[in-house]
């Protein structure tokens, strides 16, 4: 490196005056002929940068952006200058373009690469230039514009910056410029298209045309209006208006869950599932009966389920008894908040069942008695409409599930009725199937349903069917069984009663049949009596006995049915006073057991009164009468005189007009 002495002046400890810089070279390069010479084009000499001392090459070095690393001179980095570009508006612009106009930018792309090469190779720019169009065929003012448009643009950004503006400006003009429509004609169609009642375009259309004559309106053609609707009126703007809040909340992604982290039978959940079959029930009447499932939140495997006439109590609790007896105690619950299922009897003691009035003395029901009233969950229900997404269940009705395996069966032929009005089979309304054959073809749809192999879910990853994902894990989970009375619980149905004076009930389930109703006693009822106790009882033998406990569930006794007697029944009436004579004596005797010491030693152990003790009065009033003589005593008789003749007149007076009444009302 090679320096003169105007660039030395003033640098790392050297004179400012040129000339005093200049003779401090020539002393430095004294002895050294061939470390200085002229420089070229000028009048000047140049020294060679090893004479300097090492302080003034360190600062001439760091001027001119080098620095020296032992006998190397290298180049620093040069600082980059900020970009005058937004890489976030190139790179919005490409995801908006076509696939055609991309193409184009990567062979663009190409040119300006190859040219930038040949240039660091040392080679002109325009040769480089006449290089790349004959190796590439593109005009020299295309490839000029190309390497124009990267022209302080990182290379990382190149292919964005080389598209071309014409896709962009025809949808750009396509969105601004539409057919002209007068903006009344325009609010009109909108709002005659735009209603829950849905009517179709070209009707409206037809509307618009009648009411633009009459109005002298400018309107354009049908599908004019149509790409103008589209492209001002968003989508989801139009499904709210023409379909309704509950369509829109539709539109929005649903929620993806994983059940990985759950095991076989921690968590299941239940639905109904009304049948489009025809059955004959058992007491022949032909219906569309209604069966209620259970299945494994983890595994979707159906655990359970019992058919009826219709989703009502029974029918949860006994499918809910064959889950718990066969596998056992479930930890969670999903449900629907319906009348079957968000009852007192299954779910009461739950704050938040928001079916029927939730009262403090409800009996707790035997879903919140088995699994916990927080771990009861409902599914919610938004604008109106249940949300099916919340039970995995709903899957199973859905295409390809339980309507193929169960109702579709070819023991149901002829009965099956299609899923709709409108999707009837040619055969409809031909037989209904028996109800006994109709309840095996269930067992056989739920079974080939649990048992189809290769299910794809996050369980069966595939390959697996519900029952070997259920059975897998259920081997090595930890199940709460149910015990004798848990389940004598779910057998019986439930019914709260009012304990009379005389330590009975009366049960409602079973009706009234002449004005009469049965009535249940056992003598541990006496101690509750005005108070609410839960009866639970088999409805087929409400006659025998019923089992009694309190609102929270605790077991008190067996209490027998009491039947009526015929009024001159004087053997029943025997009967009843023995029973009578015995509870007395046994009560009798118990209350007397109850004391030990008896009314007199009572009264023996009270203290004698004690006299009173009267305090002496410290102030004492002189007596003064109020007159003096006889005239007050005359007064005082004169007065009591007086009175007692009132008394005789009014009395004689009240007989006198009762007589006359008597008279008066004779015949």
């Amino acid at each position: 490196m090679w320096v003169t002495a105007k660039e030395c002046a003033g640098v790392g400890g050297f004179p400012t005056d040129k000339n005093n810089a200049r003779n401090r070279l020539v002393k430095l390069a004294s002895g050294q002929p061939d470390m200085q010479r002229k420089r070229e084009g000028t009048k000047a000499f140049e020294f060679h940068i090893s004479i300097l001392p090492p302080q003034t090459q360190a600062a001439l070095l760091k001027k001119t952006g080098k620095v020296k690393v032992g006998e190397q001179v290298i180049n620093l980095p040069k600082a980059k200058a900020e970009k005058t570009y937004c890489r976030e508006s190139l790179w919005a612009s490409w995801g908006k373009t076509n696939d055609k106009t991309k193409q184009k930018a990567h062979q663009a792309l190409r040119c300006v690469q190859a040219v930038k090469a040949l240039e660091q190779n040392g080679i002109n720019r325009m040769h480089a230039y006449q290089t790349v169009c004959d190796e590439y065929g593109i005009p020299l003012s295309t490839l000029r514009r190309h390497v124009a448009k990267v022209k302080d643009i990182d290379e990382c950004d190149w292919l964005p910056a080389l598209l071309t503006k014409h896709f962009e400006t025809a949808q750009l003009r396509k969105v601004e410029h539409f057919a002209h429509i007068t903006p009344e004609a325009w609010e009109f169609f909108k709002g005659d298209y735009l209603r829950l009642e849905r009517p179709t375009m070209s009707v409206c259309y037809e509307r618009l045309k009648k009411v633009a004559v009459q109005n002298g309106w400018a309107i354009p053609s049908l599908k004019s209006l149509s790409r103008r609707l589209e492209a001002e009126v968003p989508i989801q703007a139009r499904v709210m208006l023409r379909e309704g809040e509950h369509a829109l909340h539709q539109m929005f992604p649903p929620q993806e869950r994983s059940v990985l982290e759950l095991h076989a039978l921690e968590w299941i959940n239940g639905d109904g599932y009304q049948h489009n079959v025809f059955v004959r029930w058992f007491n022949g009447e032909i219906v569309r009966p209604k069966t209620w499932f259970w299945a494994d939140v983890y595994s979707r495997k159906i655990l359970g389920w019992r058919c009826d006439l219709s989703e009502n109590t029974d029918s949860i609790r006994l499918s809910f008894m064959d889950v718990i007896e066969r596998y056992g105690i479930p930890k969670h619950i999903t449900i629907d908040n319906t009348r079957a299922a968000a009852n007192k009897w299954m779910t009461g003691g739950v704050p938040n069942r928001y079916r029927f009035k939730v009262k403090p003395d409800d009996p707790k029901g035997l879903m919140t008695m088995l699994v916990g009233e927080r771990n009861i969950h409902w599914t919610s229900v938004i604008l109106g409409k249940g949300h099916g997404q919340a039970k995995p269940i709903e899957r199973a009705f859905g295409v390809g599930g339980l309507e193929e395996y169960i109702d579709k069966q070819p023991i149901n032929e002829g009965a099956y009725t299609g899923p709709n009005p409108m999707a009837k089979p040619e055969n409809y309304g031909d037989k209904a199937i028996d109800a006994d054959a109709f309840l095996k073809s269930i067992a056989l749809g739920v079974e080939m349903f649990n048992q189809k192999s290769n299910r794809n879910n996050e369980v069966c990853r595939g390959f697996m069917s519900y029952e070997e994902a259920f059975n897998a894990s259920y081997q090595s989970a930890p199940i709460k069984k149910a015990t004798k009375e848990q389940l004598q619980m779910l057998m019986l149905s439930a019914e709260a009663c009012r304990v009379s004076r005389h330590g009975t009930i009366t049960l409602d389930a079973g009706g009234t049949l002449a004005g009469r109703k049965n009535r249940y006693f056992n003598e541990v009822m006496m101690n509750y009596i005005d108070q609410k106790l839960v009866a639970r009882f088999d409805p087929i033998k409400l006659h025998e006995s019923v089992e009694i406990y309190t609102l929270n569930g605790v077991y008190l006794c067996t209490a027998e049915c009491v039947e009526k007697v015929g009024f001159g029944d004087t053997q029943a009436a025997r009967e009843h006073k023995r029973k009578r004579t015995q509870f007395t004596k046994a009560n009798k005797a118990a209350a007397q057991a109850q004391r030990e010491m008896s009314a007199l030693e009572v009264a023996a152990m009270m203290p004698e009164p004690e006299e009173e003790v009267i305090p002496e009065a410290k102030v004492v009033e002189v007596y003064r009468p109020v007159a003096i003589g006889n005239t007050a005593a005359a007064i005082r008789q004169q007065e009591q005189i007086e009175t007692e003749e009132d008394l005789e007149a009014n009395y004689q007076a009240s007989v006198a007009s009762l007589m006359a009444q008597r008279l008066k009302n004779r015949l």
